[in-house]
């Protein structure tokens, strides 16, 4: 069962759209665009991609039931939503923009993926990908910390979540490899003040981080698990109050 609140993912709605902004600032817009969108939540920010880019076709899929409730009655003018996972996404040449916005990150072996992603293209068909890559700071290093603890450790049966995301200069490489002529691979630093200092850090990541751990333990030992998290940031970044969270993201555009 899912385990995503679109409700406590929309906290920060503000702070977690300008980084979709500044991807679909990369996509070259081209006439009659087929569109897929990759991990697209509730898909708010995919009819905002479809209506920007005047597409003729635009398909978002996303693996939650809870982020993406009732597909069929928001599908409309050539905007349509799907439930499915990224892991199942294989199509060959079908699409003039493959884009996805802070989900690629969940998916293991980004090879492997990045290769499908491209086998997905038309000929001159662009990638857009934005992902988190905040794994080693605060925020992230803390939730795993706890993971290792008891009697958290046990109920995880040692799980702890995996980092997907490469070094940028490696998804150069890749993007070199899959045969694409031109690319932007770039790192962007996004500052949030957060009114409430680090109670606000914890709501964050129980939209997002936290629901790995949600997912594999009972109500009351995840109401646990997020009253030892909030204890240790505080340790960790102190009582200020706004507090100025740092958020590391890589943007990645190429086109064949």
């Amino acid at each position: 069962m899912s385990r995503w609140d679109p409700d406590q993912y929309q906290r920060f709605r503000d702070q977690r759209r300008q980084p979709f902004l500044d991807l679909l600032e990369l996509v070259r817009t081209r006439s009659a665009m087929r569109v897929v969108d990759l991990g697209c939540g509730s898909g708010e920010l995919t009819r905002i991609l479809h209506r920007r880019l005047q597409a003729r076709d635009t398909l978002g899929i996303d693996s939650s039931d809870t982020m993406l409730q009732e597909p069929e009655s928001r599908s409309k003018d050539g905007l349509r939503l799907l439930r499915q996972s990224i892991e199942d996404f294989r199509v060959n040449g079908e699409y003039d923009l493959v884009f996805s916005n802070a989900a690629l990150h969940w998916v293991p072996n980004h090879r492997d993926l990045f290769g499908r992603l491209a086998a997905a293209l038309a000929p001159d068909g662009q990638l857009a990908v934005q992902m988190p890559a905040n794994f080693d700071q605060p925020s992230h290093l803390t939730a795993h910390r706890v993971a290792a603890e008891e009697p958290f450790a046990s109920a995880l049966s040692g799980f702890v979540h995996p980092v997907h995301v490469l070094a940028p200069e490696a998804y150069a490489v890749l993007l070199h490899q899959l045969g694409f002529r031109e690319q932007r691979v770039r790192i962007q630093i996004y500052g949030h003040l957060l009114d409430g200092g680090a109670d606000d850090i914890v709501e964050w990541v129980k939209g997002s981080l936290l629901t790995t751990y949600r997912t594999r333990l009972s109500d009351e030992t995840y109401d646990a698990f997020v009253e030892r998290y909030r204890a240790r940031i505080r340790e960790q970044v102190g009582d200020a109050k706004p507090y100025f969270f740092t958020f590391r993201r890589v943007l990645i555009w190429a086109s064949r």
